[in-house]
């Protein structure tokens, strides 16, 4: 499985890619534009996608990716924690939404529970 990491703190991205592990193969992209360019040129099981991203942000990224019709399943990792933010992109088709700082340990849980639910759609 690989997933893509769409986070413009190198630090964070680096954080994310500990948690997961040698479980999964990953990509890192740093802004928004470059993370689009990924999704559209490759294959992902999974995207962690931040929202205040440089280029184009979260938001326009997984908007973006929609309207291509593209179905990978996103977390939003973020720091945004308005009501507000978190409606917005559940709506605009994240599986889920995790508010940073993040628990390695429950970063683990929600991507292997989004990769399960989207195994069992495709089967």
């Amino acid at each position: 499985m690989k997933i893509l990491i769409i986070e413009d703190d190198r630090a964070i991205s680096r954080a994310i890619a500990a948690a997961l592990g040698s479980r999964y193969a990953f990509d890192q992209a740093f802004d928004g534009e470059e993370g689009l360019f990924f999704a559209q040129q490759n294959v992902y099981d999974l995207v962690v996608l931040d929202i205040m991203l440089p280029a184009l942000d979260g938001y326009g990224v997984l908007e973006r990716l929609r309207a291509d019709g593209m179905d990978t399943p996103v977390l939003m990792l973020t720091a945004k924690n308005a009501r507000d933010d978190r409606v917005r992109g559940l709506r605009l088709g994240a599986e889920d939404y995790m508010l940073k700082p993040f628990e390695p340990e429950e970063l683990l849980a929600r991507v292997v529970n989004i990769l399960r639910r989207a195994q069992q759609v495709r089967t």
